[in-house]
């Protein structure tokens, strides 16, 4: 069987045969690198899941010596220690190694937590008992991609150059989308900006499903016409 360009063929062997299975390549061909768009999505995508994990918190603390009579109180939302767990506790570019390559999809869509729609195949097949062969161990298979580890090398260098940036929004400006304070009016120029707002939806989500409408009517007016004609049968024959 023969894969065009952008394909891989795998070997399956079942008992005494074999066939091959091909599928989109995912870790060879040419390593697009991260945009510098992409890096602060998901830099601020991450650090924005993680403030709302606790942004809900009615916690005050206290700070002072502990024979301070008055203590300093502040609010948990709004205190040091939030923002710095949110930044170290682990390291916010830590959470990029959850995002894989899902190459099916376009823009900085392809950045994904989750496995992508081929590897999802070829895991089902192997926890099926079929004998999958792709070159490399099975164990290095869900090992993050060059494009992940470079995406997750540039989130670092983010937050070091940018830290001053991102105090400022976290102690003056919570009610701005962190996003938009961070990488629209500081990290990119206007013209790299296009990735911000690129969304996925997934297969079968049409998002609006008010087409179904007029075939439902219809047919709810054909059973009613059915009805009448029913009934006036009935009324004939008495």
């Amino acid at each position: 069987m023969k894969c065009t360009f952008d394909l891989i063929c795998v070997s399956l062997f079942l008992g005494h045969f074999s066939i091959v299975f091909c599928a989109k390549d995912e870790d060879q061909g040419p390593v697009i690198p991260p945009s510098k768009c992409e890096v602060c999505k998901f830099l601020a995508t991450e650090l924005k899941e993680r403030l709302d994990e606790t942004g809900k918190s009615k916690e005050v603390l206290e700070l002072g010596h502990g024979l301070d009579t008055k203590r300093k109180k502040i609010k948990y939302n709004t205190a040091e220690l939030r923002l710095i767990e949110a930044l170290q506790d682990p390291h916010i570019c830590e959470k990029i190694l959850d995002y894989n390559i899902h190459k099916e999809r376009d823009g900085s869509n392809r950045f994904a937590k989750g496995q992508s729609e081929t590897f999802e195949t070829l895991h089902n097949l192997v926890d099926k008992g079929v004998k999958v062969d792709l070159g490399i161990p099975y164990e290095l298979w869900d090992t993050p991609s060059a494009e992940v580890t470079q995406l997750q090398r540039e989130c670092f260098n983010v937050v070091e150059r940018y830290e001053e940036a991102i105090e400022d929004w976290y102690y003056k400006y919570q009610d701005q989308d962190i996003m938009d304070y961070l990488c629209r009016k500081h990290v990119l120029k206007p013209d790299d900006q296009e990735c911000l707002d690129e969304t996925w939806k997934p297969k079968g989500d049409r998002g609006d499903k008010s087409a179904d409408k007029p075939h439902k009517e219809k047919s709810k007016k054909k059973k009613d016409k059915k009805k009448l004609k029913g009934d006036s049968g009935i009324r004939d024959e008495l």
